[in-house]
């Protein structure tokens, strides 16, 4: 059984005093709803996949909060265990969102119910679920 690594982080930003999630519809597979994320290549530490991914699936530029994160584990239809670590990163300022077509069908801003309802995954929502307990308190 092969470990698949994975990292990204959950987008949010502030809207008139609420916090809102970016979620990205994803072009394969399905068509799920998840957060900018990825494999690990080479030697790249999560954190370095974690921004690699957002510039990637989004062309935005961020740093993430290193300080939080948030972790699940699960088996896959292949057999294999995947791995995945999501941080924070906080869009303080409005910057255009722009798809990798090839990978990212859509994408949106939702609160945090809307964002829990639209998430493909329940390992997805236990994760917004912390994130959301963590920013709000």
């Amino acid at each position: 059984m092969a470990i698949e690594i994975t990292s990204g982080a959950v987008v949010y930003r502030k809207n008139n005093g609420e916090i809102e999630y970016l979620l990205l519809e994803s072009q394969n597979k399905g068509h799920f709803w998840g957060f900018p994320k990825g494999h690990v290549e080479g030697n790249e530490t999560l954190e370095e996949t974690a921004k690699r991914e957002i510039k990637e699936e989004t062309q935005l530029v961020l740093p993430i909060d290193t300080s939080f994160h948030v972790y699940t584990e699960y088996n896959l239809p292949n057999g294999n265990r995947k791995q995945m670590t999501l941080y924070t990163a906080d869009l303080t300022q409005s910057e255009d969102i722009h798809l990798q077509a090839e990978e990212i069908k859509n994408c949106g801003w939702f609160n945090y119910a809307e964002a829990r309802e639209r998430l493909t995954y329940d390992n997805l929502k236990q994760l917004l679920d912390q994130v959301n307990e963590h920013l709000t308190k």
